[in-house]
């Protein structure tokens, strides 16, 4: 029997229970996953307790979107793939389990220079990031304003930029500034006077385009008032009043779905960093790994912004 993290109501972290579930089948165009990493992803206690609104649970729900493991069986419409290859997950609900059935197209391979919990951190933060900044046209020449920039999404779109020549200004608590020089962004405190430190940073030079990723009304001020282009101005926090703020949102709540050309950007951003990994052009800064047992625990963290660095759940 496999096991799963599941909820059968919305509410606090201890509506997650651990139950057994039968071995999971691979369909024709699927693959299962024994499952050694899962990321957890503010989204997905958002989704736990209804802050992030889904139809209504009429069966036990799984969590976990993002995770990493070996391949255990094949579909039979399945090519280029078998037994004993490992692989990371996106876009796939369950991966909160120690095995799991999957769509082919939603693995990409783990070569033996990219860990487990590396493959596992990445789908839905660097393929936000990736996205966002493919989205938004970054690249050289640009001076990126990044709002929450030590964040999973934050430092996957610093290393995105500079990797595509851009510079970075990004905000943060003193505690993540040796984090986000390392990454290569310069580090500016948020709170009263925000506005005035990002200028001092820039030291003259035009702020091309802003990445808010903190959702705060001062981000937002900010980002409006140092760029001049509404249309390079962009959010994944505060989707719903978007187009009234006259900005962009790339989900975070907005009403608007992402475009096939944005989708087709996530799903690539998997073997894209997994590739910069290997090459040591993108590295994951991890917090607590936690037993799958312990999902409640990793959903507590996480809300409280207790920990910095990535969680994650090992089966």
């Amino acid at each position: 029997m496999a096991q799963a993290i599941v909820q059968t109501e919305t509410g606090g972290p201890e509506v997650l229970t651990l139950v057994e579930a039968p071995d999971p089948v691979p369909a024709a165009d699927e693959v299962v996953v024994r499952i050694e990493a899962a990321g957890v992803n503010p989204v997905d206690a958002k989704q736990r307790s209804g802050a992030r609104p889904l139809p209504p649970i009429t069966e036990p729900r799984h969590l976990g979107f993002d995770g990493a493991g070996v391949v255990t069986a094949v579909g039979s419409a399945v090519q280029g793939m078998a037994a004993g290859d490992r692989v990371a997950i996106r876009d796939t609900r369950g991966t909160y389990a120690t095995a799991l059935a999957v769509p082919a197209a939603h693995t990409a391979a783990l070569p033996d220079a990219v860990s487990a919990a590396e493959g596992a951190a990445l789908a839905i933060p660097a393929g936000t990031a990736y996205q966002c900044l493919r989205s938004l046209d970054v690249g050289e020449g640009d001076l990126l304003l990044l709002h929450a920039g030590s964040g999973a999404v934050g430092q996957a779109a610093i290393q995105f930029a500079v990797d595509r020549g851009a510079e970075v200004i990004a905000t943060g608590s003193p505690a993540t500034h040796d984090r986000l020089r390392a990454l290569g962004a310069i580090p500016v405190v948020y709170g009263d006077g925000l506005q005035e430190r990002i200028r001092e940073a820039a030291d003259g030079r035009e702020i091309t385009v802003a990445l808010d990723a903190a959702g705060t009304d001062e981000a937002i001020a900010a980002s409006l008032a140092l760029v001049a282009d509404r249309d390079r101005i962009a959010t994944i926090v505060r989707g719903p009043d978007a187009a009234e703020l006259g900005i962009r949102a790339f989900s975070g709540g907005s009403p608007i779905p992402l475009t096939a050309q944005e989708q087709a950007w996530r799903a690539e951003a998997l073997p894209v960093t997994i590739a910069l990994i290997a090459d040591g052009r993108f590295s994951v800064e991890f917090g607590p790994e936690l037993p799958l047992a312990e999902a409640a625990q990793a959903h507590r963290l996480i809300e409280e912004h207790a920990v910095r660095g990535k969680i994650i759940l090992r089966p």
